[in-house]
């Protein structure tokens, strides 16, 4: 049995637990939520997540690293998640796909990345470790995304693109196709993406311009 140790406890550790537990529900996957760690553990209204304790903060990982689990960073903030990564290299990372998603037969996904409901990714696209690809996104064939990166809700990501570090597209936004978007990007939502954009740069708008 896979058990799995879900790092966070916010709303986006929700959904991913719901990804794990829709695993074993409609594709009878042996597996199981140990529970959840979370920084803000004290100041926590609730300690439970759909009946699964919150166990303590990020201090409590040393503590299980003994044991053979997997674990998943359900942060949203990708430099939040990449600081954890760092910060616990050695552990083992679970990929969580929920049982929507369509993925082309020779897609590559990174360890630790979760890809969400009803997302699509097509043929020869790569994604890297420790990325989200949120509910309802498109990733089309050929794109290159590096790791922690975040691809909000209802963005299309046409094809054969790349897509820098922890990069941020924002929720219902499109890049056309055979662009290069850099590192440490973020797309405001529902901008259109026309040209390739230089690291650090934010985007907003219609089509995109640099505002930041």
């Amino acid at each position: 049995m896979k058990k799995i140790v879900v790092i966070g406890a916010g709303g986006h550790a929700k959904v991913v637990a719901d990804i794990i537990l829709k695993r074993r529900e409609l594709l009878n996957e042996n597996i199981e939520i140990v529970g959840f760690l979370d920084d803000d553990y004290e100041n926590l209204k609730e300690k439970k997540i759909f009946g699964y304790k919150v166990l303590g903060n990020l201090n409590f990982l040393n503590h299980l690293k003994n044991k053979d689990y997997l674990y998943i960073i359900a942060i949203g903030n990708n430099e939040i998640r990449e600081k954890i990564f760092i910060e616990h290299k050695d552990a083992n990372y679970y990929t969580a796909i929920h049982p929507t998603a369509v993925i082309a037969n020779d897609v590559k996904i990174g360890e630790g990345t979760v890809i969400m409901a009803n997302t699509v990714i097509n043929s020869s696209s790569i994604v890297g470790k420790h990325c989200i690809i949120n509910t309802s996104s498109v990733v089309e064939h050929d794109n290159r995304v590096a790791d922690f990166v975040h691809i909000s809700p209802q963005a299309v990501l046409c094809g054969n693109i790349e897509i820098g570090n922890k990069t941020w597209i924002g929720a219902g936004s499109t890049v056309i196709n055979n662009l290069k978007i850099g590192k440490n990007v973020i797309v405001g939502a529902g901008t259109i993406v026309i040209r390739d954009v230089d690291n650090g740069c934010t985007l907003a708008g219609n089509p995109g311009k640099v505002i930041k």
